[in-house]
């Protein structure tokens, strides 16, 4: 089985590769090459941009799990075997709602030829966007192939960092980093925005590492709670955990 270089939203990656992609099997070039509609037959009254929509909203609105087959034909009204033309499985249509969704991650401004400057900006947008579809992060754990939309928005990310000394290997590897930094925060926020609503969770938690501070049995971390705060929203956060993996990237 020979390796192939897998890009998508969530960057660039080395995978075992036969031909396909996905754990159903997807063929890219079946999915993103062949003609959207049939070319034959009768016209269905729905079509593949129909499904994907709905499939996407259904995500949105009920999450990853409320999304299956049934589902989305019931919300085209349509059968659910006049779906499988469109798509197969499950795992063609997260390919397609992947890619419908990276639509949104439009630019408009050319690179500024500041590439840690502009790699911010497109990690920043890119937190906004999984942030609006919440359960991006989870669909883009598995090995995606980049349709048109993505693919548009890695040509702007090369383009970013054309005025960088790295190869092309190493962009694509860079373009993997950041993005799997944005999908990782995201998903952890997303969990903690969830745990923290609970105020009961959110005092005992602040009781609990007052007292491991001062058991006496941990220093650094006593020393590291008693440090200056800093700011704690998740936007500052990420604004500093971004700067310094960008310092990193610039400095390999």
């Amino acid at each position: 089985m020979a390796f192939a270089r897998a890009t998508s939203t969530t960057g660039a990656r080395d995978v075992p590769h036969d031909g396909k992609s996905g754990a159903a099997g997807v063929d890219p070039e079946q999915l993103w090459l062949r003609p959207t509609e049939p070319r034959r037959g009768r016209r269905p009254s729905f079509s593949r941009e129909a499904i994907t929509v709905a499939a996407v909203t259904l995500a949105d609105t009920e999450g990853l799990e409320a999304v299956t087959m049934r589902r989305v034909a019931a919300e085209v009204g349509a059968g659910v075997m006049s779906l499988y033309s469109y798509a197969p499985d499950k795992e063609t249509l997260l390919e397609l709602m992947v890619d419908h969704v990276s639509g949104e991650l439009t630019v408009t401004d050319p690179p500024s030829g500041d590439w840690r400057a502009d790699l911010k900006t497109i990690a920043h947008m890119q937190r906004t966007h999984m942030l609006r579809h919440p359960w991006l992060p989870s669909a883009l754990s598995t090995r995606r192939v980049p349709g048109p939309n993505t693919l548009a928005f890695l040509e702007h990310a090369l383009a970013v960092l054309r005025p960088s000394e790295l190869d092309g290997a190493a962009k694509l590897e860079v373009f993997a980093q950041l993005t799997a930094f944005v999908a990782g925060y995201v998903a952890h926020e997303i969990t903690q925005a969830a745990a923290s609503r609970s105020q009961d969770r959110a005092a005992a938690e602040a009781r609990y590492f007052a007292a491991v501070a001062s058991d006496g049995r941990h220093p650094e971390l006593a020393e590291a709670l008693s440090a200056p705060g800093r700011p704690l929203t998740p936007e500052a956060t990420f604004a500093r955990f971004l700067g310094r993996l960008i310092d990193g990237l610039a400095a390999d």
